[in-house]
Protein backbone atom coordinates (compact mmCIF):
# COMPACT_ATOMS: atom_id res chain seq x y z
CA UNK A 1 0.00 0.00 0.00
CA UNK A 2 1.38 3.67 -0.91
CA UNK A 3 1.53 6.00 1.92
CA UNK A 4 -0.83 9.27 1.67
CA UNK A 5 2.42 11.37 2.01
CA UNK A 6 4.49 9.79 -0.71
CA UNK A 7 0.93 9.93 -3.09
CA UNK A 8 1.24 13.69 -2.32
CA UNK A 9 4.35 14.36 -3.09
CA UNK A 10 4.18 12.68 -6.66
CA UNK A 11 0.75 14.00 -7.30
CA UNK A 12 2.65 17.69 -6.76
CA UNK A 13 5.63 16.57 -8.54
CA UNK A 14 3.22 16.13 -11.42
CA UNK A 15 1.13 19.03 -11.63
CA UNK A 16 3.94 21.03 -10.54
CA UNK A 17 5.78 20.03 -14.10
CA UNK A 18 2.38 20.77 -15.73
CA UNK A 19 1.91 24.04 -14.45
CA UNK A 20 5.66 24.72 -15.43
CA UNK A 21 5.06 23.64 -18.77
CA UNK A 22 1.50 25.79 -19.15
CA UNK A 23 3.50 29.03 -17.56
CA UNK A 24 5.69 28.59 -21.14
CA UNK A 25 3.09 28.07 -23.39
CA UNK A 26 1.02 31.22 -21.89
CA UNK A 27 4.20 33.37 -22.27
CA UNK A 28 4.85 32.24 -25.70
CA UNK A 29 0.44 33.45 -26.53
CA UNK A 30 1.59 36.45 -24.88
CA UNK A 31 4.64 36.61 -27.03
CA UNK A 32 2.93 35.89 -30.14
CA UNK A 33 -0.10 38.43 -29.49
CA UNK A 34 2.77 41.36 -28.76
CA UNK A 35 4.23 40.70 -31.88
CA UNK A 36 1.26 41.11 -33.61
CA UNK A 37 0.11 44.03 -31.69
CA UNK A 38 3.81 45.62 -32.49
CA UNK A 39 4.11 45.24 -35.90
CA UNK A 40 1.05 46.67 -36.15
CA UNK A 41 1.78 49.69 -34.48
CA UNK A 42 4.99 50.79 -36.95
CA UNK A 43 4.87 53.99 -35.36
CA UNK A 44 5.40 53.56 -31.54
CA UNK A 45 8.84 50.93 -32.24
CA UNK A 46 10.06 52.31 -28.76
CA UNK A 47 6.41 52.36 -27.07
CA UNK A 48 7.22 52.03 -22.70
CA UNK A 49 4.22 49.50 -22.80
CA UNK A 50 5.46 47.27 -25.50
CA UNK A 51 9.24 47.30 -23.67
CA UNK A 52 7.62 46.53 -20.51
CA UNK A 53 5.68 43.13 -22.30
CA UNK A 54 8.77 41.89 -23.93
CA UNK A 55 10.60 42.34 -20.33
CA UNK A 56 7.53 40.45 -18.62
CA UNK A 57 7.59 37.64 -21.47
CA UNK A 58 11.36 37.52 -20.67
CA UNK A 59 10.98 37.46 -16.70
CA UNK A 60 7.76 34.41 -17.06
CA UNK A 61 10.35 32.17 -19.79
CA UNK A 62 13.42 33.05 -16.91
CA UNK A 63 11.24 31.89 -14.04
CA UNK A 64 9.68 29.05 -16.25
CA UNK A 65 13.42 27.22 -16.66
CA UNK A 66 14.46 28.34 -13.13
CA UNK A 67 11.33 26.46 -12.09
CA UNK A 68 11.94 23.81 -14.13
CA UNK A 69 15.87 23.20 -12.53
CA UNK A 70 14.01 23.53 -9.07
CA UNK A 71 12.09 21.03 -9.45
CA UNK A 72 14.71 18.22 -10.46
CA UNK A 73 16.95 19.26 -7.50
CA UNK A 74 15.00 20.94 -4.38
CA UNK A 75 13.56 18.73 -2.14
CA UNK A 76 10.73 20.39 -0.71
CA UNK A 77 7.94 20.58 -4.04
CA UNK A 78 5.60 22.42 -1.56
CA UNK A 79 7.48 25.60 -0.83
CA UNK A 80 8.31 25.42 -4.49
CA UNK A 81 4.91 25.56 -5.11
CA UNK A 82 3.83 28.07 -3.01
CA UNK A 83 6.59 29.85 -4.21
CA UNK A 84 5.24 29.86 -8.21
CA UNK A 85 1.73 30.78 -7.47
CA UNK A 86 2.71 33.65 -5.60
CA UNK A 87 4.87 34.63 -8.10
CA UNK A 88 2.28 34.10 -10.64
CA UNK A 89 -0.10 36.70 -8.48
CA UNK A 90 2.83 39.46 -8.96
CA UNK A 91 3.07 38.57 -12.90
CA UNK A 92 -1.08 38.76 -13.39
CA UNK A 93 -0.91 42.38 -11.48
CA UNK A 94 2.13 43.58 -13.83
CA UNK A 95 -0.14 41.80 -16.98
CA UNK A 96 -2.99 44.07 -15.55
CA UNK A 97 -1.03 47.02 -14.98
CA UNK A 98 0.51 47.13 -18.52
CA UNK A 99 -2.89 46.34 -20.34
CA UNK A 100 -4.61 49.50 -18.90
CA UNK A 101 -5.59 48.68 -15.01
CA UNK A 102 -8.62 49.24 -14.45
CA UNK A 103 -9.61 48.58 -18.28
CA UNK A 104 -7.72 45.73 -18.45
CA UNK A 105 -9.57 42.54 -19.62
CA UNK A 106 -7.21 40.19 -17.69
CA UNK A 107 -8.21 40.24 -14.62
CA UNK A 108 -9.39 36.91 -15.47
CA UNK A 109 -5.98 35.74 -15.19
CA UNK A 110 -6.42 35.80 -11.26
CA UNK A 111 -8.84 33.10 -11.66
CA UNK A 112 -6.57 30.73 -13.30
CA UNK A 113 -4.07 31.32 -11.04
CA UNK A 114 -6.59 30.71 -8.30
CA UNK A 115 -7.81 27.47 -9.99
CA UNK A 116 -4.16 26.33 -10.09
CA UNK A 117 -3.26 26.64 -6.62
CA UNK A 118 -6.36 24.72 -5.55
CA UNK A 119 -4.86 21.58 -7.33
CA UNK A 120 -1.89 21.98 -5.63
CA UNK A 121 -3.07 22.83 -2.34
CA UNK A 122 -6.03 22.40 0.39
CA UNK A 123 -8.61 24.93 0.53
CA UNK A 124 -6.87 26.97 3.18
CA UNK A 125 -4.39 27.79 0.39
CA UNK A 126 -6.50 28.63 -2.72
CA UNK A 127 -8.16 31.15 -0.48
CA UNK A 128 -4.77 32.82 0.64
CA UNK A 129 -4.50 33.34 -2.86
CA UNK A 130 -7.84 34.79 -3.06
CA UNK A 131 -7.06 37.38 -0.55
CA UNK A 132 -3.97 37.55 -2.25
CA UNK A 133 -4.89 38.35 -5.43
CA UNK A 134 -7.72 40.44 -4.25
CA UNK A 135 -5.66 42.68 -2.27
CA UNK A 136 -3.22 42.98 -5.63
CA UNK A 137 -6.05 44.27 -7.84
CA UNK A 138 -7.79 46.58 -5.08
CA UNK A 139 -4.07 48.28 -5.01
CA UNK A 140 -3.89 48.61 -8.15
CA UNK A 141 -7.43 50.05 -8.39
CA UNK A 142 -6.97 52.34 -5.84
CA UNK A 143 -3.90 53.83 -6.76
CA UNK A 144 -4.70 54.08 -10.64
CA UNK A 145 -8.03 55.90 -9.29
CA UNK A 146 -6.63 59.18 -7.07
CA UNK A 147 -3.62 59.34 -9.55
CA UNK A 148 -0.72 57.74 -7.72
CA UNK A 149 -0.55 55.40 -10.34
CA UNK A 150 -0.53 55.45 -14.04
CA UNK A 151 -0.86 52.32 -15.85
CA UNK A 152 1.27 52.49 -18.78
CA UNK A 153 -1.17 50.65 -21.09
CA UNK A 154 -3.11 54.19 -21.65
CA UNK A 155 -0.40 55.08 -23.52
CA UNK A 156 -1.32 52.89 -26.41
CA UNK A 157 -4.66 52.78 -26.08
CA UNK A 158 -5.51 49.92 -24.07
CA UNK A 159 -7.57 52.36 -21.32
CA UNK A 160 -9.36 55.28 -22.80
CA UNK A 161 -12.65 55.65 -20.41
CA UNK A 162 -13.28 57.12 -17.46
CA UNK A 163 -14.68 55.61 -14.05
CA UNK A 164 -16.67 57.08 -10.82
CA UNK A 165 -15.43 55.63 -7.10
CA UNK A 166 -18.25 53.83 -6.57
CA UNK A 167 -17.92 52.18 -9.94
CA UNK A 168 -13.94 51.43 -8.95
CA UNK A 169 -15.10 49.71 -5.62
CA UNK A 170 -18.05 47.76 -6.96
CA UNK A 171 -15.49 46.53 -10.02
CA UNK A 172 -12.85 45.86 -6.93
CA UNK A 173 -16.16 44.09 -5.10
CA UNK A 174 -17.05 42.07 -7.82
CA UNK A 175 -13.96 41.06 -8.74
CA UNK A 176 -13.13 39.57 -5.53
CA UNK A 177 -16.17 38.07 -4.79
CA UNK A 178 -15.43 35.93 -8.28
CA UNK A 179 -12.04 35.60 -7.03
CA UNK A 180 -13.32 33.78 -3.33
CA UNK A 181 -16.02 31.94 -5.32
CA UNK A 182 -13.66 30.35 -8.00
CA UNK A 183 -11.56 29.20 -5.03
CA UNK A 184 -13.91 27.88 -2.71
CA UNK A 185 -15.81 25.72 -5.76
CA UNK A 186 -12.05 24.62 -7.47
CA UNK A 187 -10.68 23.48 -3.59
CA UNK A 188 -13.95 21.21 -3.58
CA UNK A 189 -13.74 19.82 -6.86
CA UNK A 190 -10.00 19.22 -6.18
CA UNK A 191 -10.20 17.53 -3.22
CA UNK A 192 -13.45 15.28 -4.44
CA UNK A 193 -10.92 14.13 -6.96
CA UNK A 194 -7.94 13.60 -4.61
CA UNK A 195 -10.36 11.55 -2.63
CA UNK A 196 -11.50 9.81 -5.75
CA UNK A 197 -8.48 8.93 -6.83
CA UNK A 198 -7.18 7.64 -3.13
CA UNK A 199 -10.27 5.41 -3.23
CA UNK A 200 -8.98 4.16 -6.43
CA UNK A 201 -6.07 3.47 -5.33
CA UNK A 202 -7.22 1.83 -2.66
CA UNK A 203 -9.46 -0.17 -4.26
CA UNK A 204 -6.79 -1.39 -7.16
CA UNK A 205 -4.63 -2.49 -3.80
CA UNK A 206 -7.27 -4.38 -2.51
CA UNK A 207 -8.15 -6.11 -5.58
CA UNK A 208 -4.12 -7.03 -6.41
CA UNK A 209 -4.43 -8.70 -2.38
CA UNK A 210 -7.64 -10.27 -3.90
CA UNK A 211 -5.99 -12.24 -5.98
CA UNK A 212 -2.77 -12.76 -4.63
CA UNK A 213 -4.89 -14.04 -1.22
CA UNK A 214 -7.34 -16.49 -3.69
CA UNK A 215 -4.29 -18.01 -4.77
CA UNK A 216 -2.70 -19.01 -1.63
CA UNK A 217 -6.23 -19.70 -0.18
CA UNK A 218 -7.08 -22.30 -3.12
CA UNK A 219 -4.07 -24.37 -2.01
CA UNK A 220 -4.32 -23.68 1.71
CA UNK A 221 -7.38 -25.02 1.78
CA UNK A 222 -6.33 -28.87 0.96
CA UNK A 223 -3.35 -28.76 3.04
CA UNK A 224 -5.12 -27.34 5.75
CA UNK A 225 -7.32 -30.39 5.97
CA UNK A 226 -4.90 -33.15 5.17
CA UNK A 227 -3.05 -31.80 8.26
CA UNK A 228 -6.05 -31.58 10.13
CA UNK A 229 -6.96 -35.02 10.27
CA UNK A 230 -3.89 -36.97 11.21
CA UNK A 231 -3.45 -34.22 13.76
CA UNK A 232 -6.83 -35.10 15.71
CA UNK A 233 -6.00 -38.69 15.35
CA UNK A 234 -2.67 -37.99 17.28
CA UNK A 235 -4.32 -35.58 19.68
CA UNK A 236 -6.63 -38.37 20.45
CA UNK A 237 -3.76 -40.93 20.91
CA UNK A 238 -2.15 -39.22 23.16
CA UNK A 239 -4.59 -38.85 25.45
CA UNK A 240 -5.58 -42.10 25.86
CA UNK A 241 -1.87 -42.61 26.44
CA UNK A 242 -2.09 -40.05 29.17
CA UNK A 243 -4.88 -41.99 30.71
CA UNK A 244 -4.28 -45.35 30.71
CA UNK A 245 -0.88 -45.09 31.87
CA UNK A 246 0.88 -44.17 35.03
CA UNK A 247 3.68 -41.52 34.47
CA UNK A 248 6.24 -40.02 36.64
CA UNK A 249 6.71 -36.40 37.06
CA UNK A 250 8.77 -35.31 34.28
CA UNK A 251 6.87 -38.16 31.64
CA UNK A 252 3.86 -36.19 33.18
CA UNK A 253 4.95 -32.64 32.24
CA UNK A 254 6.71 -33.89 29.07
CA UNK A 255 3.07 -35.16 27.96
CA UNK A 256 1.22 -31.60 28.60
CA UNK A 257 3.99 -30.22 26.68
CA UNK A 258 2.83 -32.24 23.78
CA UNK A 259 -0.99 -31.93 24.28
CA UNK A 260 -0.34 -28.12 24.42
CA UNK A 261 1.69 -27.92 21.48
CA UNK A 262 -0.74 -30.03 19.90
CA UNK A 263 -3.76 -27.43 20.63
CA UNK A 264 -2.33 -24.97 19.71
CA UNK A 265 -1.11 -26.34 15.97
CA UNK A 266 -4.95 -27.16 16.09
CA UNK A 267 -6.05 -23.65 16.52
CA UNK A 268 -3.44 -22.47 13.92
CA UNK A 269 -5.03 -24.86 11.09
CA UNK A 270 -8.83 -24.00 12.16
CA UNK A 271 -7.29 -20.16 11.54
CA UNK A 272 -6.06 -21.33 8.63
CA UNK A 273 -8.99 -22.83 7.06
CA UNK A 274 -10.88 -20.08 8.12
CA UNK A 275 -8.62 -17.69 5.96
CA UNK A 276 -8.55 -20.09 3.37
CA UNK A 277 -12.11 -20.61 2.62
CA UNK A 278 -14.31 -18.51 5.35
CA UNK A 279 -17.72 -19.91 6.70
CA UNK A 280 -20.66 -18.48 4.08
CA UNK A 281 -22.72 -17.41 7.53
CA UNK A 282 -26.22 -16.37 7.76
CA UNK A 283 -26.09 -13.11 6.67
CA UNK A 284 -29.14 -10.80 8.51
CA UNK A 285 -29.46 -6.93 8.55
CA UNK A 286 -27.91 -5.40 11.50
CA UNK A 287 -27.75 -2.35 12.80
CA UNK A 288 -24.39 -1.47 13.00
CA UNK A 289 -23.97 0.93 15.88
CA UNK A 290 -25.96 -0.93 18.06
CA UNK A 291 -23.86 -3.71 17.52
CA UNK A 292 -20.26 -2.16 17.19
CA UNK A 293 -21.32 -0.66 21.38
CA UNK A 294 -22.13 -4.28 22.33
CA UNK A 295 -19.10 -5.41 20.93
CA UNK A 296 -16.92 -2.00 22.40
CA UNK A 297 -18.57 -2.88 25.86
CA UNK A 298 -17.64 -6.58 25.94
CA UNK A 299 -14.41 -5.68 24.50
CA UNK A 300 -13.48 -2.79 27.73
CA UNK A 301 -13.70 -5.56 29.90
CA UNK A 302 -11.61 -7.88 28.58
CA UNK A 303 -8.19 -8.62 29.82
CA UNK A 304 -6.30 -7.05 27.06
CA UNK A 305 -7.98 -3.84 27.69
CA UNK A 306 -9.23 -3.29 31.08
CA UNK A 307 -7.27 -0.73 32.78
CA UNK A 308 -5.22 -0.13 30.39
CA UNK A 309 -7.37 0.70 27.12
CA UNK A 310 -10.01 3.77 27.07
CA UNK A 311 -12.33 3.69 24.20
CA UNK A 312 -14.26 6.58 22.36
CA UNK A 313 -17.50 6.08 20.26
CA UNK A 314 -18.65 8.40 17.41
CA UNK A 315 -21.63 5.72 16.06
CA UNK A 316 -24.47 6.95 14.17
CA UNK A 317 -27.52 5.58 14.30
CA UNK A 318 -29.81 3.85 11.84
CA UNK A 319 -27.11 2.53 9.63
CA UNK A 320 -27.82 -0.72 8.20
CA UNK A 321 -25.45 -3.46 6.93
CA UNK A 322 -26.29 -7.12 5.93
CA UNK A 323 -23.65 -9.61 7.38
CA UNK A 324 -23.75 -12.23 9.96
CA UNK A 325 -23.19 -11.05 12.97
CA UNK A 326 -20.53 -13.91 14.21
CA UNK A 327 -18.51 -12.63 11.53
CA UNK A 328 -19.26 -9.11 12.07
CA UNK A 329 -17.86 -9.89 16.14
CA UNK A 330 -14.78 -11.56 14.20
CA UNK A 331 -14.00 -8.68 12.16
CA UNK A 332 -14.62 -5.73 14.57
CA UNK A 333 -12.60 -8.22 17.69
CA UNK A 334 -9.73 -8.81 15.78
CA UNK A 335 -9.69 -5.18 14.85
CA UNK A 336 -9.63 -3.77 18.58
CA UNK A 337 -7.40 -6.63 19.64
CA UNK A 338 -4.71 -5.41 17.08
CA UNK A 339 -5.22 -1.79 17.76
CA UNK A 340 -4.81 -2.20 21.81
CA UNK A 341 -2.02 -5.00 21.57
CA UNK A 342 -0.40 -1.58 19.21
CA UNK A 343 -0.14 0.41 22.46
CA UNK A 344 2.39 0.07 24.55
CA UNK A 345 1.01 1.09 28.23
CA UNK A 346 -1.73 2.51 28.23
CA UNK A 347 -3.52 4.57 25.62
CA UNK A 348 -6.88 5.35 23.51
CA UNK A 349 -8.87 3.84 20.47
CA UNK A 350 -11.49 5.70 18.76
CA UNK A 351 -13.77 3.81 16.93
CA UNK A 352 -15.83 6.10 14.86
CA UNK A 353 -19.06 5.57 11.88
CA UNK A 354 -19.16 7.79 8.88
CA UNK A 355 -21.36 7.87 5.84
CA UNK A 356 -19.72 7.88 2.41
CA UNK A 357 -22.94 8.53 0.11
CA UNK A 358 -26.29 7.42 0.19
CA UNK A 359 -24.51 3.57 -1.02
CA UNK A 360 -22.03 3.23 1.34
CA UNK A 361 -20.47 4.23 5.30
CA UNK A 362 -17.52 3.79 7.15
CA UNK A 363 -16.24 2.19 10.07
CA UNK A 364 -12.89 3.63 11.63
CA UNK A 365 -10.76 2.13 14.06
CA UNK A 366 -7.91 4.21 15.22
CA UNK A 367 -5.10 3.91 18.04
CA UNK A 368 -2.56 6.05 19.45
CA UNK A 369 0.12 3.20 18.91
CA UNK A 370 3.53 2.66 17.93
CA UNK A 371 2.20 2.89 14.18
CA UNK A 372 3.88 1.05 11.09
CA UNK A 373 6.15 1.75 8.78
CA UNK A 374 5.74 1.10 5.10
CA UNK A 375 7.41 -2.39 4.22
CA UNK A 376 5.09 -3.19 7.33
CA UNK A 377 2.06 -2.23 5.56
CA UNK A 378 2.19 -3.80 2.61
CA UNK A 379 2.32 -7.01 4.30
CA UNK A 380 0.04 -6.85 7.34
CA UNK A 381 -2.65 -8.35 5.62
CA UNK A 382 -0.66 -11.40 3.84
CA UNK A 383 -1.19 -14.91 5.70
CA UNK A 384 1.82 -15.83 8.60
CA UNK A 385 2.61 -12.24 8.64
CA UNK A 386 3.18 -10.66 12.36
CA UNK A 387 5.45 -7.97 14.11
CA UNK A 388 4.36 -9.90 17.60
CA UNK A 389 6.57 -12.77 19.61
CA UNK A 390 3.24 -14.72 20.01
CA UNK A 391 1.33 -13.73 17.31
CA UNK A 392 0.14 -16.06 14.16
CA UNK A 393 0.08 -13.83 11.56
CA UNK A 394 -3.93 -14.86 11.20
CA UNK A 395 -5.71 -12.11 12.40
CA UNK A 396 -6.27 -9.52 9.62
CA UNK A 397 -5.71 -12.05 6.90
CA UNK A 398 -8.74 -13.73 8.34
CA UNK A 399 -10.37 -9.59 8.71
CA UNK A 400 -9.51 -9.19 5.54
CA UNK A 401 -11.06 -12.66 3.61
CA UNK A 402 -14.54 -12.42 5.87
CA UNK A 403 -14.86 -8.39 4.40
CA UNK A 404 -14.04 -9.89 1.04
CA UNK A 405 -16.45 -12.48 0.60
CA UNK A 406 -19.68 -9.74 1.68
CA UNK A 407 -18.01 -7.08 -1.23
CA UNK A 408 -16.44 -4.80 1.54
CA UNK A 409 -12.96 -3.52 2.06
CA UNK A 410 -10.43 -2.09 3.81
CA UNK A 411 -7.68 0.13 3.95
CA UNK A 412 -4.98 1.09 6.50
CA UNK A 413 -3.40 4.42 7.33
CA UNK A 414 -0.19 4.39 9.47
CA UNK A 415 2.62 6.26 10.24
CA UNK A 416 5.77 4.74 12.71
CA UNK A 417 5.07 6.38 16.15
CA UNK A 418 1.78 8.01 15.07
CA UNK A 419 -0.53 5.48 15.89
CA UNK A 420 -2.90 3.62 13.27
CA UNK A 421 -6.30 3.56 11.31
CA UNK A 422 -8.36 0.41 9.94
CA UNK A 423 -11.16 1.81 7.81
CA UNK A 424 -13.53 -0.70 6.49
CA UNK A 425 -16.08 0.03 3.86
CA UNK A 426 -19.50 -1.46 3.85
CA UNK A 427 -22.76 -1.36 1.85
CA UNK A 428 -25.42 -0.22 3.37
CA UNK A 429 -29.31 -1.50 3.16
CA UNK A 430 -32.31 0.11 3.58
CA UNK A 431 -33.50 -0.30 7.41
CA UNK A 432 -36.36 -3.85 7.60
CA UNK A 433 -39.60 -3.45 7.73
CA UNK A 434 -41.05 -4.01 11.11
Amino acid sequence: MIPDAFRFKDTLFRRLKWLTLFRALFAVLLLGSTVVLHLRRVDTLVSLPLLILYALILAIFSLSFTYALALKRMANKEILGHAQIVMDTFIVSAIIFVTGGFSSIFSFLYLVVIICASMLFNRRGSLVVAGLCSVEYALLILLEYHGLLRPVGIEMGFSTVGYSGPFALYKILVTSAACFAVAFLSSILSERERQTKQELTAMEANLKRVERMALVGEMAAGLAHEIKNPLAALIGAIGLIKDENHLDATQERLMRIILREADRLSTLVNHFLIFAKPPAGKPQALELSQNLSELIDLFEKDRVALGRIRIEKNLLPEMWIEMDPDHLRQVIWNLLLNAAEAIDGKGCIRVEMQPQGRRFLEVAIQDDGCGMDDAVMKQIFDPFFTTKPTGSGLGLSIVHRILESYGFWIRTDSTTGGGSTFRIRMKRIHPPES
